[in-house]
């Protein structure tokens, strides 16, 4: 599960790196390039599935990328979900009083 997950944070950060160099990320109010800071937090945006739209990309890869920074941010967010149930199951199941 770790390595899974370690696997999807390195592409995630290889995703938001791409994104800043050739995602064309630009925000809305004022149509200006965005700053390292702004494309990291279009990334978290898009990868929370919550997406504002005060920072867009405006290239296709950028649009391509904004899809797989979603899809990662699904695949993570459920991963953690998942681990978090099996969790409660085993320390329900190990707190049950035993029948003899």
């Amino acid at each position: 599960m770790r390595t899974i997950l370690g696997f999807m944070l390195g592409l995630f950060v290889v995703l938001s790196i791409a994104m800043y160099y050739y995602g064309g990320a630009v925000e809305t109010v004022n149509r200006t390039p965005a700053s390292l800071g702004q494309t990291w937090y279009l990334c978290a945006i898009t990868a929370l599935t919550i997406g504002y739209g005060d920072v867009v990309p405006t290239t296709a890869f950028g649009r391509i990328d904004a899809v797989l920074l979603g899809l990662i941010g699904l695949l993570f967010i459920g991963l953690i979900t998942a681990a978090a149930v099996r969790g409660v199951q085993e320390a329900a199941h190990g707190a049950a009083p035993h029948n003899q």
